[in-house]
Order: structure tokens, then C-alpha cells, then sequence
């Protein structure tokens, strides 16, 4: 297989600011409709999720797929995506042959990037993510507790990324909130747009989002839209999402003396300090139980 990612990618802004580049897998025949076809209902229920109805940007994204539709089947949304407006979102895919080179491939390229950067030699907990979307359906605002890189196959559509770590985008009460699952529908206006960039999007290019960084997705009106991501931890991020966790349940006890955390993603130190801090906690945590 020849390099999944283009020469254009931008390894020294991982996890720094959003950025396009272009992805070389147009012609990979994992992501046919027949073979997405064939694939998907054979997986475990858990993996594959699917809603019907265009969702709005200020929906609860995690929360969309709770409950499956009960007037059809997998096989019904996808034979009647064009026109269905459905979304189905499916975890994990490298567990069937027909992904699993692929998926060895890009975790190759992520741990190269990853070693440019300086946050790693491995992804962590790496998983593939499919989407399979009608025309102009919407991805509601969120963000992610680890690092995308996401390739377009078919259609279009207009990812708008904000800054990560942009309190004016996604507060920091909130931004912890959610990272440990406490809150998953975030505030979102217009005006929140004004602070990100909207990134157009067609089949062989792909985008980093950067960890936690707010984004929201609209799909193009002319064709069913398929995309993959490869999402992944870096050891970087994992101190991040550690220490975000710890300020969360810091934060709740110095409110009640009208203070409030330092911060994250300031100073490595104190990043470092939180993290281990969390472990402990969630240990002790696990001890009590």
C-alpha cells in the first residue's frame, strides 16, 4: 500500500491548530458502498449506530444514537441513505479483514507524525470511525477526548473547527464537564463560528481536529457523504484529558470557596502534577468500591 497521508500534512501542528491536507486511499475497496454493505451488518450491534431525522448544530451529538430507529433495519438506512436523512456512525470496522491492513497502515503513519511532533512513539487506543451520511445532514457541535485525522471518500461537506483550547469556543467548566461525560451537550450560537474556521471538504482531502478542540460538520446537498477518521491519544493528550478530569472535581470543591483551577494545557509541570493526580484519584476511587 503506498503512503495513506500526502506530503501536504502538517506534523508540527498536531494537536496545535486545525489543518487540511489531502489523503491517498480514494480507490480503497474497504470503502465501497457494496463492501460497507456487506461488512456493517455483520459486526456487533454495539458498533454501529444510526439515527434517522437532520439533526441541528446545537443538538447533543453523544446522545443522537441512544435509540436506534424502530421503523428499520440497518440494512433499510443504508439501501435508502441517499434519501432517508440518515446518519450512521460505526466503530471500530478494523475488526473485519477488509479493514485491517488499512487500519495497520495508518497507525504506522500516526506514530510517524506522532515522533516528528515529539508526543510519542505509538497511538494510543487507536480505533477507525466510519460515517455514512444522507446530503445535508449534520454533525451537532462537540468535542473529541483524543485526536482525529479525518479523510472525505464521497460527497462533501464543511467542517467548522475552532482553536483548541479557545474558552470563548468551549469553556473550560464545560470543557471539563464533558470530557468525563458529565455533560455532553455543549452551548452553541452563530456567533461561536466567528472564532473558528470552516474548512470545505471533498473526496481525497482530509482535515485534522485537534484534541478538544470544538467542531461542528453539514454535509453537502448533492450525494451521500462517506467519511473515515483514524482518531488516537498521544501521550500529550492523555496528560491533558488526565489533568481536564482532575480540574473538574477541583474545580466543584473550590467554588464552594469562590475559587477556581488553574488552567490546562499552560504549563507541563502542573499538567503533569494533575495527571497523576487523577490516576491516584480514580485508583482510590476503584479501591472504595
Amino acid at each position: 500500500m503506498t503512503n495513506c497521508f500526502a506530503e501536504d500534512i502538517r506534523s508540527d501542528l498536531l494537536d496545535k491548530a486545525p489543518f487540511k491536507f489531502h489523503h491517498q486511499l480514494l480507490e480503497h475497496p474497504a470503502l465501497s458502498l457494496e463492501n460497507l454493505a456487506r461488512v456493517l451488518p455483520t459486526l456487533p450491534q454495539q458498533q454501529v449506530m444510526y439515527s434517522k431525522g437532520l439533526l441541528d448544530v446545537a443538538d447533543d451529538f453523544e446522545s443522537t444514537f441512544r435509540k436506534k430507529p424502530r421503523d428499520r433495519t440497518l440494512e433499510e438506512t443504508i439501501d435508502s441513505i441517499r434519501t432517508s436523512d440518515s446518519y450512521i456512525m460505526v466503530r471500530s470496522p478494523e475488526v473485519d479483514p477488509s479493514f485491517a491492513d488499512l487500519y495497520k497502515a495508518l497507525c504506522s503513519e500516526v506514530a510517524s507524525i506522532m515522533k516528528t511532533r515529539g508526543v510519542g512513539d505509538l497511538p494510543l487506543q487507536a480505533q477507525l470511525y466510519l460515517f455514512i451520511a444522507s446530503p445535508n445532514s449534520i454533525t451537532p457541535f462537540h468535542i473529541d477526548r483524543y485526536s482525529t485525522f479525518l479523510m472525505q471518500f464521497r460527497g462533501s461537506k464543511t467542517v467548522t473547527v475552532g482553536t483548541p483550547w479557545d474558552d470563548r469556543i468551549v469553556s473550560q467548566p464545560d470543557r471539563e464537564a464533558y470530557v468525563v461525560r458529565e455533560k455532553t451537550k455543549l452551548p452553541w450560537s452563530s456567533q461561536l463560528d466567528e472564532f473558528s474556521t470552516a474548512f470545505e471538504f471533498s473526496p481525497g482531502e482530509a482535515l485534522h481536529i485537534p484534541f478538544i478542540a470544538g467542531h461542528h460538520v453539514h454535509n453537502g446537498p448533492e450525494d451521500v457523504s462517506i467519511s473515515m477518521s483514524i482518531i488516537f491519544n498521544t501521550e500529550e493528550s492523555v496528560r491533558w484529558r488526565n489533568a481536564i478530569s482532575f480540574n473538574h472535581i477541583l474545580r466543584k470543591q473550590l467554588n464552594k470557596v469562590n475559587l477556581t483551577p488553574k488552567r490546562i494545557g499552560q504549563s507541563d509541570w502542573r499538567d503533569a502534577v494533575k495527571s497523576k493526580m487523577w490516576q491516584s484519584y480514580r485508583q482510590w476511587r476503584g479501591f472504595e468500591a
